[in-house]
């Protein structure tokens, strides 16, 4: 990582969050095109069968505004996921899948859960609190603006309304904050000012050599500017005002 420029922008910022979304719309035309339906491929908790809905329930939704719900979110915290971590990006997203899945086919109440709410409260949660963590302020910045834009999500962790997998958010949150701890590597650090290093000399510094141990201004600096360079002399001119 370029410790000058740790965010950069490129292409894959973008491309890879809008085909994974665009993959999972496919998914859904594909089932209205040929009359299938996936649902049964969802995570069953605590059944042999049901640990496939791990790998594939994330792309598997109910109805046109399941989809549309979470296309969004996923799409918006992708990208921000791949642009402020993206040295991270794909580990936090494929690994984030696989955990939150499976902490919901130990915690889910019986039947198919579905959807890619998992993985977005997933996103959601890491990049809230490894924002805080990493006390980096464009990464604190992003932490202020997931609350502000899908703060609301975190009161879905609880069973609010029905048929709704609360199981996978709570799931997804949880994981996400674990997240935010473990991965350390590649984050980058705080912006130190001059005066914030240890090895800083404030005897150099113009603004505090001014003031003495005690913090009383100095009058009378020690050190006076001389110049015998006569471009640096200023002569002034002026005129009577005629009566």
């Amino acid at each position: 990582m370029n410790p000058s420029n740790p965010f950069k922008f490129s292409n894959r910022v973008v491309i890879y969050p809008l085909s994974f979304v665009l993959f999972i719309w496919l998914i859904y035309w594909f089932e209205l095109r040929f009359g299938f339906r996936f649902n049964d491929m969802g995570i069953y908790p605590r059944t042999f069968y049901g640990l496939r809905g791990i790998f594939f329930s994330p792309f598997i939704h109910g109805s046109l505004e399941h989809l549309y719900h979470n296309s969004t979110p996923l799409l918006v915290l992708s990208v921000a996921l791949f642009y402020f971590y993206r040295f991270i990006a794909w580990r936090v997203l494929l690994i984030g899948i696989l955990f939150s899945g499976f902490l919901t086919w130990l915690i889910g109440s019986p039947g198919y859960h579905i959807g890619a709410s998992g993985i977005i409260y997933v996103l959601m949660s890491f990049m809230l609190f490894k924002g805080i963590l990493s006390k980096n302020h464009h990464l604190t910045a992003l932490s202020l603006i997931v609350v502000f834009l899908y703060g609301s999500m975190l009161w879905y962790v609880f069973p609010v309304k029905d048929n709704m997998s609360w199981e996978g958010h709570l799931s997804g949150l949880i994981i996400g904050i674990v997240f935010a701890f473990v991965f350390r590597e590649s984050i980058p650090k705080p912006v130190l000012y001059d005066w914030e290093h240890d090895q800083y000399d404030e005897m150099q510094d113009p603004f505090l050599r001014q003031f003495d141990e005690e913090g009383n201004f100095i009058e009378s600096p020690t050190e006076e500017l001389h110049t015998t360079d006569s471009s640096l002399e200023v002569h002034y001119s002026f005129k009577n005002k005629p009566l």
